[in-house]
């Protein structure tokens, strides 16, 4: 396979991202005591880092593949709110589609990390469904012209609520735009005629409510195949963690092992899986071989602390090493 030219094809992808965008704060420092007050370490605190985190992780994802990422999302209007569209002018990504309400807190996901591992994370944050949902998804198909593929990142903060989703998918089969879904177990069943499905294995489990061996290849299939069938979706695009992934398509069902890493953090390593098969998606890469780069991908930015964005240059070096 021709890795630098399909790579290169993705600088002229579009995408428009729609889901819950928050900021990952992160407070750095070192262990060198445990607390007199209770049995848990005492972290003195040496940095302190804002990052893009949730969709918009995903949007940083895609400009670092050399994509042009659209993010839609609902945000506050309060001091985490401006310090949000900060951060997305910082990172040259555009704020068009992004709502601003006063109704709305934004989410922040606050992670305290020393020894080179995450030692507690603290959420502040808003899970209602939002209530502006015509004004949003006016705003959001408003920005679908030109667009190569749409995602539709959940991660049960209330920005897709069922109508949005309805309206999205429903849109975008219209004008032939493929979508790929990344979902939590709340609107699981919501996605139906969606082109590609992005669960993982706790989600699948949960979301139809159903267990199974994961070691077990001939289980997977049979679970993939009645998700499929359920949502209408063209493919289920199975994580499937340090068992690697499967792809379960009309054509064809494929898994694929876990290439062999240095995992470190696996924080995000979702958002990188989805900004990739999503770039793949809209290059009309085969899907066995769109699940292999994703996962491989994925992999990579487990080798670092944090959530960070794919390297595009790295992922060129490793596709062209581990997939012939």
């Amino acid at each position: 396979m021709d890795f630098k030219t399909l790579l290169n094809g993705f600088n002229d992808k579009k995408v428009l991202i729609i889901g819950d965008a928050m900021i990952d704060s992160y407070l750095w420092g070192e262990v060198n005591r445990m607390s007199p007050e209770a049995p848990v370490p005492v972290v003195e605190v040496k940095k302190h880092e804002n990052r893009l985190g949730g969709a918009a992780n995903v949007a940083l994802n895609l400009k670092s593949l050399g994509a042009n990422p659209i993010l839609c999302s609902v945000i506050g209007t309060g001091e985490r709110g401006v310090l949000f569209e900060k951060l997305m002018k910082e990172s040259n990504l555009s704020i068009e589609g992004i709502f601003s309400t006063k109704n709305r807190k934004t989410t922040i996901k606050t992670r305290v990390i020393a020894e080179n591992k995450q030692q507690l994370r603290i959420d502040e944050e808003e899970t209602s469904p939002i209530v502006q949902v015509e004004e949003f998804l006016k705003l959001t198909i408003s920005l679908m012209n030109d667009i190569d593929v749409i995602i539709l990142q959940d991660y049960n903060k209330g920005v897709l609520t069922p109508e949005i989703i309805e309206g999205v998918i429903a849109t975008a089969n219209e004008r032939g735009i493929p979508t790929i879904v990344d979902p939590k177990k709340l609107n699981f069943n919501s996605y139906k005629n969606c082109t590609i499905f992005k669960p993982n294995l706790a989600e699948i489990k949960a979301g139809m409510k159903v267990d199974f061996d994961p070691n077990n290849i001939t289980e997977i299939e049979k679970a993939t195949t009645e998700l499929r069938n359920q949502l209408s979706a063209k493919g289920i695009l199975l994580t499937l963690s340090e068992r690697g992934i499967c792809i379960n398509s009309e054509k064809e069902y494929k898994h694929t092992p876990a290439f062999k890493r240095n995992i470190i953090d696996v924080s995000g390593a979702g958002d990188t899986v989805v900004s990739v098969a999503s770039l793949c998606l809209a290059s009309n890469m085969d899907y066995p071989d769109l699940s292999m780069l994703s996962t491989l991908a994925g992999g990579i930015v487990c080798e670092e602390v944090g959530v960070v964005p794919i390297n595009k240059k790295k992922l060129l070096k490793e596709a062209l090493k581990h997939i012939s």
